[in-house]
């Protein structure tokens, strides 16, 4: 009897210590990253970064920034179903921390305006640049989306930097470059544009854009806008202004593609959606009826919009093929050929588009050369997103080569026995039971012993009857 009581004892202890050393020692936090390569930016720019303790293959990584005031800890508690999405769906969370500013720095049309100048923009890009380094990320899948402060730092980003990001959500946001109008640093607020007094036409806050970046021709992000028409803190008439800047930046008709009105738990909304020539939504406005200004975010629409409601999922808007709807022809190696004329007049049609908003081919994703983990466009027309290779980013346009691919730290590894809680609850004795998490060489090991002598005891009492 004792010698059948002493082998239950011990598989039942192997199966415990197994399961044990599988589970995390503690479920995925928002973490402070002190050693991002920071150079060339302002030394108060902080990154939080938020890892899954499951990731996707190749994380794509969202940005997601805090308004006037906050801080990265509060902008994390306003996005809770981001949270429950990067768990479920394996994908990367930067939040960018300003501590001792008031409010991004959207305003300095000398470094934070303009491309790999410095200021807050550059900042987020290095800390984008160094998750996709450690963490082996998607760099055909970066987003950004914040409110007031945050909103204007993700349309900055999406005009200052569209070789890096795929799209942008904007919350109670201005137009690219608005806030640099009577800009004071003090206190990192433009009174001029808050209050909607700064109005130009589609085709000066196009040029405006594409000066923050001149000669770029490749893919443009596509933007989400949302504010309440009642904002009592940032006037709605800049929502109007930044519908003439993107429909110009993106040579998108000034006319809707459709509308429609939709209620949520937040508000009744009007929108509008601009399709390309492809037939994707790149654009896409929503008014809010009677909202004011700290409305909650549109977490569903928004997940949706990047793509990132689904695990493994792909981004929205594939690259329009060469040649757009045959009004323009592209260009080629990663150039857009100049067009007639847009919606805003002659020019050279932007983003890699030609007249009347036809788009050239964006780069296409390249194939890895080598050992490296290379995502610079390798054909088509329009350049490529970013190329990481080892520790080097590829130039746009084309592949990079060579480099190990980071290995980066394996997130997610903890040691045995810590208290932990997770999808599997948190039992006694601190060991977290999370199913499909049997990681450990160990673990492995220590459960199948148990699960031996479990069946060896049953086999011996079956014997003696």
């Amino acid at each position: 009897m004792q010698h059948r009581h002493r082998h239950s004892a011990i598989a039942f202890s192997s199966l415990v210590l197994g399961l044990c050393a599988a589970a995390p020692a503690h479920a995925a936090s928002l973490q402070q990253v002190n050693d991002w390569g920071a150079s060339g930016v302002p030394s108060y720019v902080k990154l939080y970064i938020y890892v899954p303790d499951k990731l996707a293959a190749k994380p794509p990584i969202v940005v997601s920034a805090h308004s006037c005031g906050s801080n990265a800890n509060g902008q994390m508690g306003n996005i809770p179903k981001f949270k429950a999405a990067a768990d479920a769906n394996g994908f990367i969370m930067i939040l960018p921390d300003n501590p001792g500013q008031n409010c991004w720095d959207v305003g300095e049309k000398e470094t934070s305006l303009k491309h790999d100048a410095g200021g807050d923009t550059k900042a987020v890009v290095q800390m984008v640049k160094y998750a996709l380094t450690k963490y082996n990320g998607d760099a055909s899948r970066v987003y950004a989306f914040g409110g007031s402060s945050g909103a204007m730092l993700t349309q900055a980003l999406m005009a200052v930097y569209p070789d890096v990001f795929r799209a942008g959500s904007a919350r109670a946001g201005v137009p690219a470059g608005c806030w640099g109008e009577g800009y004071a640093t003090s206190n990192q607020w433009s009174k001029s544009c808050a209050e909607g007094n700064v109005s130009k036409t589609a085709q000066q806050w196009g040029d405006m854009v594409r000066a923050m970046y001149p000669g770029y021709m490749g893919h443009r992000p596509r933007l989400q806008i949302i504010q309440g028409d009642a904002d009592e803190t940032i006037s709605f008439k800049n929502s109007a202004e930044s519908i003439k800047e993107w429909t110009n930046v993106l040579g998108l008709s000034t006319a809707p593609s459709s509308t429609d009105m939709t209620t949520t738990s937040v508000a009744t909304y009007s929108r509008q959606f601009w399709k390309n020539s492809c037939d994707y939504v790149v654009f896409e406005t929503w008014a809010g009826k009677g909202g004011k200004h700290s409305m909650a975010y549109e977490e569903d629409a928004i997940l949706k919009f990047f793509g990132l409601n689904v695990a493994g999922g792909a981004d929205p808007e594939p690259n329009c093929p060469a040649g757009g709807n045959g009004s323009a022809g592209s260009g080629a190696g990663g150039a857009a050929s100049a067009g007639g004329s847009n919606s805003g007049g002659a020019s050279t049609g932007a983003a890699g588009r030609g007249s009347g908003g036809s788009p050239g081919g964006g780069g296409a994703v390249g194939a890895t050369a080598g050992s490296s983990n290379s995502l610079g466009g390798s054909g088509g027309s329009g350049s490529g997103v970013i190329g990481v290779s080892g520790a080097s980013t590829g130039a746009a346009g084309s592949v990079a080569a060579g480099g190990a691919r980071p290995s980066g730290g394996a997130p997610g590894t903890h040691s045995a026995g810590s208290p932990s809680t997770g999808g599997g609850g948190t039992e006694p004795g601190g060991c977290a039971l999370v199913g499909g998490n049997l990681k450990s060489k160990h673990a492995y090991g220590a459960v199948a012993l148990g699960l031996t002598l479990l069946a060896f005891r049953r086999r011996r009492r079956s014997a003696q009857r």
